[in-house]
């Protein structure tokens, strides 16, 4: 049984991460859940910063999600700040021995730190119920995936290692559990008799948003695809699982991500890549992403991706899932599509071609529409196609609130697990190869457009 940490260790709390996310995302849980305000927050990291200084940090962070004076006032009461050089096996064993335990050190730095930080953890008796939680990517490669996991599982098992993906805290994609198991007349055809195609898409109309440093290393397939929209699809796909225990539920979604192959088989004709010119985005005058500052033009950076696989199953076979995202586009596009095969026989007499059935599922604002054919307005046999739609009620807490109410819980539910990180980088490292190696073209598109003019 997973067991409640009681000191939530924030390593890199003077960061971006932390300031503009974590501690607003903490200040909500806390709110929603006043029962949890008796964890202790430490702040940990390099800045020379006296407790005044990473008490105003909070008040800051908590203001800018409107927490109550409540909990404001909870957590200033204990809160303490730290520093510390992460990376060296005595001073991280003194923080973590001032601590109260089990606590949940998280890891809010450059994943080069986080690795020489968990490193100096060998050398560090860990409490017992010490849980790790590690921001993206997990590794570069499958290869490196692998040998991060044996680090982790040495300093404490699996089920204390989160991997943090925000988007499995998202409430859309929370609903795609119910959308699909509560159902009768959903479940019976999500299958390759039924599903002409899936597509995952998360457009941003947001540019870099100074975040060169890390961006401009990864690039769209990585920071997106790899992450966030294979475990996404792995919840679209996955078999009924027995219940939403954490095994259970991650047991479904690694047979998933172990059956997805690129479409025909080939990196270099499954996937796409595009780079954003200058251009104009809702108003606002963008630059060339080579201009941006912190970029180097030679890395050949994408901006867009895009990917197709097939999951290999008995259930899936043959239907391809279209997983794309970008920055700086025209439109904000963040869905999943589940497009249906049209009926096998249209009765004689029915006017007009019926468009597919659709069924999509809208990221923030949150919503489902389903597309379908029914008759006309005018002549009664005429087809017209109509949108039945419903909006969906905003989520309990923020993404990161629901992740982090897991990760003080101990339960790693909303986390990804190492064998999945590994097999999410297997399905790319064979594209990313042929990126690298120059033998796949890098299409360009206006800042503000939907993509390459040539793209589908």
């Amino acid at each position: 049984m997973s067991t409640p940490v009681g000191t939530f260790l924030l390593l890199g709390a003077s960061g971006d991460l932390a300031g503009r996310l974590l501690l607003p995302a903490l200040g909500d849980l806390l709110d929603a859940e006043p029962e949890r305000r008796s964890v202790v927050l430490v702040g940990a990291g390099s800045e020379d910063w006296d407790d005044a200084t990473w008490q105003e940090r909070v008040r800051r962070s908590f203001a800018s999600a409107e927490v109550t004076a409540e909990t404001v006032a909870a957590v200033l009461a204990r809160t303490r700040y730290v520093r510390v050089d992460v990376t060296d096996a005595g001073e991280l064993g003194a923080l973590i021995s001032s601590c109260a335990a089990p606590p949940a050190l998280y890891f809010a730095l450059p994943p080069a730190v986080t690795l020489r930080a968990c490193t100096a953890l060998l050398e560090v008796p860990l409490p017992e119920g010490t849980v790790l939680a590690l921001e993206k990517p997990f590794g570069t490669d499958e290869e490196s995936a692998r040998s991060l996991n044996v680090l982790l599982t040495t300093l404490v098992p699996e089920s204390q290692v989160h991997r943090i993906d925000h988007f499995l805290g998202r409430s859309t994609v929370l609903n795609l559990l119910g959308l699909r198991f509560a159902n009768r007349l959903q479940e019976p055809v999500w299958n390759n008799l039924h599903v002409e195609r899936v597509d995952i898409v998360f457009d941003e109309q947001l540019t870099l948003e100074n975040r060169a440093r890390y961006y401009d290393a990864a690039g769209a397939l990585t920071d997106m695809i790899q992450s966030h929209l294979l475990q996404v699809l792995a919840l679209v796909a996955m078999e009924p699982p027995a219940s939403l225990d954490h095994s259970d539920l991650r047991d479904a979604k690694a047979a998933v991500l172990r059956a997805v192959r690129l479409w025909g088989g080939e990196p270099a004709t499954a996937a796409r890549r595009a780079r954003y010119t200058a251009g104009d985005v809702d108003g606002r005058a963008v630059p060339d992403y080579t201009a941006e500052p912190g970029v180097d033009p030679s890395r050949g950076t994408e901006t867009l991706a895009e990917l197709v696989v097939e999951v290999a199953n008995w259930r899936w076979a043959g239907v391809p899932f279209r997983l794309r995202s970008g920055k700086a586009l025209g439109e904000r596009r963040k869905e999943v599509v589940v497009t249906f095969k049209p009926p096998n026989h249209l009765p004689e007499g029915l006017a007009g071609r019926p468009v597919a059935d659709r069924l999509r599922l809208r990221m923030g604002p949150d919503s489902i529409a389903l597309e379908l054919n029914v008759n006309g307005p005018g002549d009664p046999l005429e087809l017209d196609p109509v949108t039945l739609e419903s909006a969906l009620a905003a989520g309990r807490l923020p993404a990161y609130g629901e992740v982090l109410a897991a990760l003080l819980d101990g339960n790693p539910l909303l986390s990804v697990r190492g064998d999945t990180a590994e097999q999410c980088w297997r399905v790319v490292d064979p594209v990313l190869r042929v990126w690298r190696d120059g033998s796949t073209p890098l299409d360009t598109y206006p800042a503000g457009s939907g993509g390459p003019a040539d793209w589908d």
